[in-house]
């Protein structure tokens, strides 16, 4: 396999002669399953558990392997490996672990462009656009919103303003996979050795966009629920896929949950049209509600700026804040138990 093809970058290649010894070859990760990786090398296909060093030296779910990384092996018989080494990531796309844990979850690691797909059906919701949004842009990747099922819209001009209101200098492509509207413009994102994360709901397309793209059903497909509008889990797995003119796609399952995870930075990239108002609020401290001279409010007066994309600014400020205090309240218990068992090794040694 030729690694130039599946992504790597001149960067990685300085980085992995630092490592290379006899035996160790480069890979990239193209799925992963409970803590078992499938890794492309340029010996093939090899399947991969990290090494017991690896393992010990690992302090959280980022120091792991994800989808997209590129990680050191030593090859083993019988088309296996062994994982020693991670190599530094370009662009991340994270979230919170879904439940009460305060966990990261990597969705897809050293991926150029995320395409966020919307359908433009009833499902189609800005609040959860502008989240995917916020996360794309502290990934490090570039957004582009795709809306899918165009044959099925009848108001596709009225759709599409909207979501280019909150989505601004964002490429924002309309498809349909019936009548192959939007595919040229799709195509010139799809350039060979760039890696594209497909996200998105469940039910809007994104397994019928990877068949259409690598040629055949590699994916399940099931129709949404007519009640509701709302689609079903078809993709089960994060994985890797070579499209046919070598562009990579990262097909991910679908989200009902996406939590931020330290997207102060994207925040700001999201929100950049509200946070260039605020910089002209009388106050500095200016909470944008009953204030003097506040230029935030002015703009809901005037129209400018919509209540529920405000709103929307502020759920997400106060979600960061109380990730950033359970955050905090985390490393101080994992700071303790750290100074705890160097302690217990010191009375030991001294015993």
């Amino acid at each position: 396999m030729n690694l130039t093809i599946m992504g790597l970058k001149e960067h990685m290649k300085e980085e992995y002669t630092k490592w290379k010894k006899e035996k160790e070859v480069l890979g990239r990760v193209t799925l992963e399953h409970k803590r078992m990786y499938r890794v492309w090398t340029e010996l093939g296909e090899l399947l991969c558990e990290v090494s017991g060093k690896f393992s010990y030296q690992a302090n959280s779910r980022e120091d792991y392997p994800a989808v997209g990384d590129w990680v050191v092996i030593v090859p083993r018989e019988e088309g296996k490996g062994t994982i020693i080494k991670l190599l530094p990531r370009f662009s991340k796309f994270s979230r919170k672990e879904a439940g009460h844990n305060t966990e990261e979850q990597i969705v897809a690691a050293n991926v150029d462009t995320v395409f966020l797909v919307n359908a433009l059906n009833e499902d189609l919701n800005l609040r959860r656009l502008e989240r995917y949004l916020t996360l794309t842009w502290e990934s490090g990747a570039n957004p582009v919103i795709l809306l899918t099922k165009a044959d099925l819209c009848m108001n596709i001009e009225e759709k599409k303003a909207m979501v280019e209101r909150v989505a601004f200098g964002v490429p924002v492509i309309v498809l349909s996979i019936v009548t192959h509207l939007g595919f040229d413009e799709l195509h010139s994102h799809l350039v060979s050795g760039k890696t594209i994360a497909l996200l998105g709901s469940s039910g809007v397309g994104k397994s019928t966009l990877t068949n259409y793209l690598v040629g055949y059903n590699k994916q399940e497909v099931q129709e949404i629920r007519s009640s509701d509008a709302k689609g079903r889990h078809t993709t089960t797995h994060r994985e890797l896929i070579l499209l046919p003119n070598h562009a990579i796609l990262i097909d991910t399952p679908g989200m009902r949950e996406l939590q931020l995870w330290n997207s102060q930075n994207g925040i700001h990239s999201s929100f950049a049209d509200i946070e260039r108002l605020a910089l002209n609020c009388k106050f500095r401290n200016c909470t944008h509600k009953k204030e003097e001279g506040c230029a935030v409010n002015l703009a809901l007066i005037t129209g400018d700026l919509e209540a529920e994309r405000l709103s929307s600014y502020n759920k997400l400020l106060r979600e960061l804040a109380y990730l950033d205090r359970k955050q905090n309240k985390k490393a101080k218990v994992e700071e303790k138990k750290k100074w705890k068992m160097i302690n217990k090794q010191m009375k030991n040694r001294q015993d």
